[in-house]
């Protein structure tokens, strides 16, 4: 009997709107979304919590989809969590700079930026022109964690704005990474 993975979404704060391409996502792939106990006022900490309790319930290797300050969740909870190796593999799109001087005052509890390599194959999709990380940041957080650098073109933040729809482009490198054999 062949164990099917599983992929949860991890939306970025204020959660992913109805029109956003990992909504899109759960609607038509039933993937799971977590749900955070709070998304005005996120807490790296109570958000790594969420991440484990979700992945603890369920036994079949997993595969995060991550936009946003999912992303930073992603590489926060990969450098303390025990169960690291229960993940196969993330798509990391958006990764805010929550370093910037400009950052909104809930977000601030998110520095600094976890820079570990992550224990599990990796793409992070970044924008060329994301208000909310300039790509050479967000390169050197991709090169940082270990992740393959992807280039989306000017797409913003790559959320609702972006008209992305189901993100096709998005897909096909999620289908990559579930390509990529375990060790």
């Amino acid at each position: 009997m062949k164990i099917q993975q599983r992929i949860l979404l991890l939306p970025g704060w204020l959660n992913s709107d109805p029109d956003h391409w990992q909504s899109h996502w759960e609607q038509r792939f039933g993937y799971q979304r977590v749900e955070q106990a709070d998304w005005e006022w996120p807490r790296r900490g109570d958000w790594m919590a969420r991440l484990d309790e979700v992945l603890l319930a369920d036994e079949r290797p997993t595969f995060l989809v991550a936009h946003s300050l999912g992303s930073q969740l992603v590489a926060s909870w990969a450098e303390h969590s025990q169960h690291a190796a229960r993940v196969a593999g993330a798509l990391l799109v958006a990764p805010p700079d929550t370093e910037a001087a400009d950052m909104p005052p809930q977000l601030h509890n998110w520095r600094p930026i976890r820079r570990s390599r992550l224990p599990f194959p990796s793409i992070t999709v970044v924008s060329s022109d994301d208000p909310f990380c300039a790509f050479d940041r967000a390169a050197q957080m991709a090169t940082d964690w270990g992740s393959r650098l992807v280039e989306a073109g000017p797409y913003g933040h790559l959320n609702t704005a972006a008209n992305l729809g189901q993100w096709e482009a998005g897909q096909a490198l999620l289908a990559e990474l579930l390509s990529v054999p375990r060790e």
